[in-house]
């Protein structure tokens, strides 16, 4: 299954309202990063609200997701983090220390606004 990616100007916007297994994160990768490279996007939001749970491999996939988004030149702004979701990132050591966060996908979209007028 595909997680949709839309794009809004020059930003990206995903809201993840499956449950990540192996192969759906890797294929999120793949087509977040084409689609970052495609439209030339400045910034991503990543909603997170739906997920309650994620294993180790997704938040590492997750972590490399951001960081590779970063490296293309798109900021990455993270939403709707659960509790699940940041005690496994932080145990796994992915601490995404640059990553601005937001309670929902409006506020992660001015905060991604925010960051890329600063």
């Amino acid at each position: 299954m595909r997680i949709p990616i839309l794009k809004l100007k020059r930003y990206l916007l995903i809201s993840v309202q499956v449950d990540l297994d192996d192969q759906t994160a890797l294929q999120f990768q793949e087509d977040l990063l084409n689609k970052i490279h495609q439209e030339g996007s400045a910034g991503v939001v990543i909603d997170l609200t739906s997920v309650d749970m994620i294993d180790s491999f997704i938040a590492k996939v997750l972590g490399d997701v951001v960081e590779m988004s970063n490296l293309m030149g798109a900021k990455v702004v993270l939403t709707g983090i659960q509790p699940g979701v940041a005690i496994t990132l932080i145990d796994m050591g992915i601490m995404l220390e640059e990553v601005p966060t937001a309670l929902d996908l409006e506020q992660g979209l001015e905060k991604l606004q925010q960051e890329l007028e600063a």
